[in-house]
């Protein structure tokens, strides 16, 4: 591997908007770890994913790192720490850029092998009115930290002085990362755009007789063979009552004639996520109650798309897409209105729940369930408003219905599960769902299946 030539202006613009904060708040020193490498089995690692505040504050994809920033009232510095350079273990484990090319690589103001932090975090802490943290999230980096603190501490018959307040770091990084820029939205639609084209080729290449696994197979050659990294999640490939099972994920059933298929799958391209669902029948036709259905839960996605505008109440969409499903499971019996009442009624209890037991929606971007506040900022309690969306968020939009048998359910319905799901990006005059190109009609999902 040789070291590449991405522009990371990007992320020293974040870290000084990150210290400029900081600075607006007194001052003080942040330190933000990546994520640890962790053992499989043996000898063996999992594969090796970054920290994603670290990386949306770096670019930095190696372990064993860590970002520093400095903030005073006249000042601001950006460090890193990483691994030395080590031609030996490079022969085993591949490239490392070492702190000197990684400073002028990553557009640090300096930086410092790994090995160097125990000593170097006390002085940097050294008169610093606070620490920019965020413990509990990598133990051992938690434990460096407050080894440092006390060492600053034990220098306060010199006059040094240790910060004295904590301020939990994510809580503004989170807030940054909920804003996509320009690049960040180029990756996330290649992301989308890579995961489109895997649901399309697992909807081809399905047929009653193959297994789940299989139709997972497809969607990850389809993710790799177009430069995405891995899948942003695990894939869920469910047929028949399987798609009844939210977060279904063993992938072994054989896929029988008369079944639907709903996989809920995204690939990670660049370290941002897609999140798309879709469901198809095996045989490639619906039949009469699974077209009725699935017209229901795409009419409610309708109603919630239209809600994906600025000014919108971030459960506008939810709300709205209860109300289209509701009434579908009124509609066809899947609820008794004898039994629930009108459409208020049945909101109002709650009873949908029985078929949809989720929200309609979340934020994405590096992390599949992004960081971010649902609520409004400055609000305290139980009652804090919905915040609303803005143009640069990125949301999902995921109704869905998942009837198990059950007493009074018709049994035409029993075992149909069907989600559908699309990334969408609020934009100053509405939106883009940049999942678009991912078939997702009756007749768009059936002229696919066709073509096999």
């Amino acid at each position: 591997m040789s070291i590449n030539t991405t522009n990371y202006s990007a992320y020293a613009a974040r870290r000084q908007q990150l210290m400029s904060q900081m600075q607006a708040q007194g001052g003080g020193v942040a330190v933000i770890p990546t994520a640890r490498e962790w053992i499989r089995n043996s000898d063996n690692h999992f594969p090796f994913r970054h920290d994603s505040h670290f990386y949306y504050l770096s670019g930095f994809t190696e372990p064993e790192a860590l970002v520093v920033l400095v903030a005073t009232a006249d000042k601001q510095q950006s460090i890193l720490f990483c691994r030395e350079k080590n031609p030996e273990r490079e022969i085993w484990d591949g490239f490392r850029f070492g702190p000197e090319a990684a400073a002028k690589e990553f557009a640090f103001d300096a930086a410092y092998p790994i090995t160097s932090l125990a000593k170097k975090l006390p002085e940097l802490l050294s008169d610093a009115r606070a620490v920019f943290y965020s413990a509990a999230q990598e133990p051992h980096i938690d434990s460096q930290v407050q080894q440092s603190l006390q060492a600053v501490r034990d220098k306060g018959r010199s006059g040094i002085k240790a910060p004295s307040i904590t301020v939990d770091v994510r809580e503004l990084v989170d807030e940054m990362r909920l804003f996509k820029d320009v690049s960040e939205i180029a990756l996330m639609q290649r992301a989308a755009s890579i995961s489109a084209a895997a649901h399309a080729r697992a909807m081809r290449s399905t047929k009653p007789g193959k297994f789940e696994y299989e139709l997972e197979a497809e969607l990850l050659y389809e993710f790799r063979r177009n430069g995405a990294q891995a899948p942003a999640y695990g894939s869920i490939v469910a047929t028949g009552a399987n798609a009844c099972i939210l977060h279904y994920q063993s992938n072994q059933e054989q896929i029988k004639d008369g079944d639907l298929v709903l996989i809920d799958a995204g690939c990670e391209f660049d370290s941002y996520a897609s999140d798309i669902t879709r469901t198809f029948p095996a045989n490639g036709k619906f039949s009469p109650a699974q077209k009725r259905l699935y017209e229901i839960v795409l009419a409610s996605q309708q109603a919630a798309l239209e809600c994906a505008r600025p000014g919108s109440v971030y459960m506008d969409g939810h709300n709205a897409a209860v109300r289209v499903l509701t009434q579908g499971m009124l509609d066809t019996g899947l609820l008794d209105k004898n039994k629930v009442g009108s459409l208020d009624d049945a909101i109002a209890s709650a009873a949908f729940r029985q078929f949809y037991m989720h929200g309609t929606g979340h934020w994405l971007g590096l992390d599949v369930h992004d960081v971010g506040d649902y609520r409004a900022a400055g609000k305290t309690g139980d009652t804090r408003a919905y915040r609303q969306l803005q143009p640069g968020m990125v949301i999902t939009i995921e109704p869905g219905i998942y009837v198990r048998p059950a007493e009074g359910v018709p049994q035409e319905y029993w075992n149909i599960g069907i989600r559908i799901e699309d990334d969408v990006l609020i934009t100053p005059g509405g939106h883009i769902n940049l999942s678009r190109d991912t078939p997702k009609t009756v007749a768009e999902i059936e002229a696919e299946m066709a073509k096999a």
